[in-house]
């Protein structure tokens, strides 16, 4: 398995320590958790970005730590993670693999999302050869919603409940998007 994905302006790459710290300030942040039920603490931070870094050692894949390539920003600067990850047992569709991005604030609306998922669905369809790739958000959250569908997700209109959450929770019901190796493989021939 390749040990950096690169992008035009991204590396798709295992995480360092000195990730933590901007990891730790990202989910603290709280309009980037404005869809999460809480803020999480640096001791919680710490052992998402650990349990991130394991799963990459033993599998080769996962959530990864982004950085960005670009020279005139701060070289090699942690912006947050994208990647790929077993979903919950406890979902309603699993077993199945879930695209996920988390970025600071200050990286929003510049395509990074939609440039390191596409770079991580490539890597799922070619490198794991997965069948299908999914994401699911709060119905609410149209940011992440709008990243899906740029990188040709498709909303499955089979919204569910997130088990971790109480039904009359305000962000209680998703959406559940999808996409297969064929649509990706359509998508890139451009049928």
């Amino acid at each position: 398995m390749k040990k950096v994905i690169e992008t035009e302006r991204l590396y798709l790459r295992q995480w360092q320590a000195s990730d933590f710290a901007v990891f730790a300030e990202i989910n603290a942040d709280p309009e980037v958790m404005k869809y999460f039920p809480k803020l999480l603490s640096t001791a919680v931070s710490n052992a998402i970005a650990h349990k991130c870094q394991q799963l990459i050692i033993d599998k080769g894949w996962g959530l990864w730590a982004v950085s960005l390539k670009d020279r005139s920003k701060e070289k090699g600067a942690f912006i947050g993670f994208v990647g790929l990850n077993d979903t919950h047992a406890d979902m309603s569709f699993a077993p199945a693999v879930e695209i996920a991005w988390r970025l600071h604030k200050d990286c929003w609306g510049q395509g990074y999302a939609t440039e390191a998922a596409s770079a991580a669905l490539n890597f799922a369809f070619n490198e794991l050869s997965l069948d299908k790739v999914v994401s699911f958000t709060a119905v609410i959250n149209k940011r992440s919603q709008r990243v899906m569908e740029r990188i040709g997700m498709i909303n499955t209109r089979a919204n569910f409940y997130h088990p971790a959450l109480d039904v009359n929770h305000q962000l209680a019901e998703h959406v559940l998007y999808n996409i297969t190796q064929q649509q990706w493989n359509n998508q890139l021939s451009g049928l």
